[in-house]
């Protein structure tokens, strides 16, 4: 079996590795890293969502998209996830999609509109 440096490592080794690929503005790479971590530990939000947001971060936003998708529909209060799920649908041109999403982010954030 081929390993790669993309795939080599413990799961704690490989999310370290991809933070570092993130933290450089290398999303391309931190998705290479994570998507395998992601297959290996589906139900762990951190990964997760640092491969929601390398696509993002990389207009990949489809596939951000989808992975959002996931983690809010297992944690429908996941304020992080809600407000990227947002953003992502705004950089698709789909703002009525997007509001929802906004609003609940913005509600779980604690941030109500003055009247």
């Amino acid at each position: 079996m081929e390993t790669t440096y993309y795939d080599h490592g413990t799961p704690a080794e490989r999310w370290e590795r991809a933070r570092l690929f993130f933290d450089a503005e290398d999303y391309a790479g931190a998705a290479r890293v994570l998507t395998g971590l992601v297959e290996e530990v589906p139900e762990q939000t951190g990964p997760r969502l640092l491969l929601a947001r390398a696509y993002y971060h990389s207009a990949q936003l489809r596939r951000a998209e989808a992975e959002l998708r996931i983690i809010v529909q297992r944690d429908p209060v996941e304020h992080y996830a809600r407000l990227m799920l947002g953003r992502t649908l705004q950089r698709q041109a789909r703002h009525d999609e997007a509001a929802p999403h906004l609003r609940i982010a913005a509600a779980l954030a604690g941030d109500f509109p003055e009247e």
